[in-house]
C-alpha cells in the first residue's frame, strides 16, 4: 500500500480517530459506523483494487469501523487535510443530479445555435455528445460542448460549413471539411464510406479541415447500422509523448471498429492510443481527485497522479504506459492513426496541430480524419451469426471473479445505458452543471432542467 504523510494505527485513542471522521462527515458520531460503511466504494488505482470510502483515495486507503459504544479500529492512511480537502469530501457525499437525456440535447442544441450554428448542424452535433454521455463517456460530451462553443464564437470553427468532396474514386473519397463541426464533417464523410460499400463492397473516406470529433464510436455505430462493419480514426492536438521522451508529439488519436452482430448485439471497440483520453484527465480535475498511476506525465517525463499536473503539462502517456509495460506499442498505434489521418488527408499532423484548450482556439484545428465502411456481405455469408458466437465464446470464458462478468468492447457503453434509462437521467458532476449554468447565462439559453 503506498506511503501516506500520517498513519493513524490501530493502537490510536477512538477520540482522535473521531476528530478525523468528524472532519468528513455531516453525521454526528453516533450515526458514523453504518453511514460511514454505506459510503464505501471500491478505488482502481494502477491496476490495483482497494477499499476506500466515498471521500476518496486521498483521504483513505482504508477504514473499518467496530464496535457499538463508538470505538474504531482503522488503519486510514492520510495525505493531506486542508479545507481544500474538505469541500472536496462534501462534493464527493452528493448524489448528482439527474438531467433527461432529451433536456441535455435541447439545452446543447439551444447553445449551439446562439452559437452561429445552424439548427441541422447543431442537432448533429448535440446528438454526437449526448450520445457520449448516454454511453457513459462524460469526458466527451457536455465536457466539450464549452470549447465548441468558444472555438464557434472565435470563429475558429464555422458552424455553418458544409464539406466537399475533392478527390473521388468508386471505393475512395477525399474531403474537405471546410472547417465544420467535427459532427457534421464525420456524419458527411461516413455516410459517403457507407453508400460506398453498399456499392462495390468498400469505402474509404479521409477528411482534412475537421474538427474535434467526439467519440470516434458515434460514427462506427452509424456503420453497424446499416449492416456494415466501421472504423473510425483521427488525430488530435499533440498530447502525448513518444516513448523516450518528455515532450508530446501525437494526438490521443483514437481508434474506432464496430461489427454488428445478431438481434441488436455487436463489437463496439473506442479506444485512445494513449493510457486514456485527456478528457479522463479533465473529469478527475473537476472532481479534485488524482489520477491514475501510468496516465500522464510531469514536465520531467516522469509518471504522475497529480491531476492538475497532468492537464498543465498537457503529456499523456502512450497506450501500456513506460517502455517497460509495452508503451511503445500504443506509440506504434498512435503513428499509424496519424499515417491514416493527418498525412493520408493532407491536414496538420503531429506537432503542426494547433494546441486546443477550454478557451477556445485562435487558428482552424485542420485535423485529418479516416472513415472506412465494409460490407460484410462481400465476404463468407452468415457474419453476424459468427459474430455473435464469438462474443458468447468471449462472455462466457471462466471468471476470475465471479461477481466480474467477462465483457467485449461494448458492453460497458451498453450497461451504462442500462442505467441511464433505469434512474430517467444522466448524472453529471456538480461542477459540471456549474459551468452549464454559467453557459445558459452567457448565451442567453434556458437553463438545464433536472428530473
Amino acid at each position: 500500500m503506498l506511503a501516506a504523510s500520517a498513519v493513524v494505527h490501530r493502537h490510536v485513542a477512538s477520540a482522535s480517530l473521531r476528530r478525523v471522521l468528524v472532519a468528513v462527515s455531516p453525521h454526528a458520531p453516533s450515526q458514523q459506523p453504518q453511514d460511514f460503511q454505506r459510503h464505501r466504494h471500491h478505488h482502481h488505482d494502477a491496476g490495483s483494487s482497494c477499499s476506500t470510502v466515498a471521500f476518496g483515495p486521498r483521504w483513505g486507503q482504508e477504514a473499518n469501523l467496530v464496535g457499538a459504544a463508538g470505538f474504531y479500529r482503522s488503519s486510514v492512511f492520510l495525505q493531506r487535510s486542508s479545507a481544500t480537502e474538505q469541500r472536496r469530501t462534501m462534493a464527493a457525499l452528493v448524489k448528482p443530479r439527474l438531467v433527461a437525456v432529451e433536456e441535455a440535447r435541447r439545452f446543447m442544441v439551444d447553445c449551439l445555435v446562439k452559437s452561429h450554428t445552424p439548427l441541422s448542424h447543431a442537432q448533429q452535433q448535440a446528438d454526437l455528445l449526448v450520445e457520449a454521455d448516454y454511453r457513459g463517456h462524460f469526458s466527451h460530451g457536455m465536457n466539450r460542448l464549452e470549447m465548441y462553443i468558444n472555438d464557434l464564437h472565435k470563429n475558429a470553427c464555422n458552424g455553418a460549413a458544409v464539406p466537399t468532396v475533392l478527390n473521388e474514386t468508386p471505393a475512395t473519397a477525399w474531403v474537405d471539411g471546410n472547417n465544420g463541426l467535427g459532427a457534421v464533417v464525420g456524419n458527411f464523410c461516413m455516410d459517403l464510406a457507407i453508400k460506398k460499400a453498399k456499392e462495390v463492397g468498400v469505402g474509404w473516406v479521409c477528411a482534412k479541415r475537421s474538427n474535434h470529433y467526439g467519440i470516434a464510436g458515434h460514427y462506427t455505430l452509424h456503420a453497424m447500422k446499416q449492416g456494415c462493419i466501421g472504423m473510425s480514426m483521427t488525430n488530435t492536438s499533440p498530447l502525448a509523448s513518444p516513448t523516450r521522451s518528455k515532450d508530446a508529439a501525437l494526438g490521443t488519436n483514437p481508434i474506432s471498429v464496430g461489427a454488428p452482430a445478431e438481434n441488436g448485439d455487436g463489437f463496439v471497440l473506442d479506444m485512445a492510443t494513449t493510457a486514456v483520453a485527456v478528457g479522463k484527465i479533465e473529469i478527475q480535475r473537476r472532481k479534485g481527485e488524482p489520477v491514475p498511476h501510468g496516465w500522464a506525465q510531469d514536465p520531467e517525463g516522469h509518471p504522475t497522479t497529480d491531476a492538475n499536473v497532468a492537464f498543465d503539462t498537457g503529456c499523456l502517456m502512450p497506450l501500456g504506459g513506460t517502455e517497460l509495460t509495452s508503451g511503445y506499442k500504443g506509440y506504434g498505434l498512435a503513428a499509424m492513426v496519424e499515417v491514416f489521418c493527418g498525412i493520408m488527408a493532407g491536414s496538420n499532423y503531429s506537432t503542426k496541430v494547433r494546441k486546443w484548450t477550454h478557451a477556445g482556439a485562435d487558428t482552424e484545428a485542420d485535423l485529418g480524419q479516416c472513415f472506412v465502411a465494409i460490407n460484410p456481405a462481400c465476404f463468407a455469408p452468415g457474419f453476424e451469426g459468427r459474430m455473435s458466437d464469438l462474443n458468447s465464446i468471449l462472455r462466457n470464458m471462466p471468471r476470475t471473479d465471479e461477481s466480474k462478468p467477462v465483457l467485449v468492447a461494448g458492453d460497458p457503453e451498453r450497461i451504462h445505458i442500462k442505467k441511464v434509462d433505469e434512474e430517467g437521467g444522466l448524472g453529471y458532476h456538480e461542477n459540471q452543471i456549474k459551468t452549464c449554468t454559467q453557459l445558459s447565462e452567457r448565451l442567453g439559453v434556458k437553463p438545464i432542467a433536472f428530473v
